[in-house]
């Protein structure tokens, strides 16, 4: 598959789940990950427009779920897509808690990142 045909970011069967899940208990949904460590560094999910994005982000992707009505825009911060910008992203899910700002938070689960480097 050539790079311009791989998706800049995907969700794995088990996220794309859990976003049918959120987006039941919370309505649109939206995804930003910001640079820095910790919890800085993981996607995190939030009610549409809770998350207020500007200059400083990049939206890279509208993620569309089956079952969604509506796509799942991803941003990501500018500094943070620059570092990254040579990589194609897979949001996946694993066990453990994540940032109580994320709507998953309280699932016993978290978003990650997964990043891919595709040559160029």
């Amino acid at each position: 598959m050539a790079d311009e045909e791989v998706p800049r970011v995907r969700l794995t069967p088990q996220a794309a789940e859990l976003v049918r899940k959120l987006r039941a208990a919370h309505g649109p949904l939206m995804f930003h990950q910001s640079g820095g460590c910790c919890d800085g560094s993981a996607p995190m999910c939030y009610p549409a427009g809770e998350f207020r994005t500007g200059g400083s982000d990049v939206l890279l992707a509208e993620l569309a779920v089956e079952d969604v009505p509506e796509t799942v825009p991803f941003w990501m911060s500018r500094s943070q897509f620059e570092v990254w910008s040579h990589t194609r992203l897979t949001v996946d899910v694993v066990p453990g808690r994540g940032s109580g700002f994320s709507l998953e938070a309280p699932e016993g689960v978290r978003f990650l990142i997964r990043s891919h480097v595709v040559e160029g």
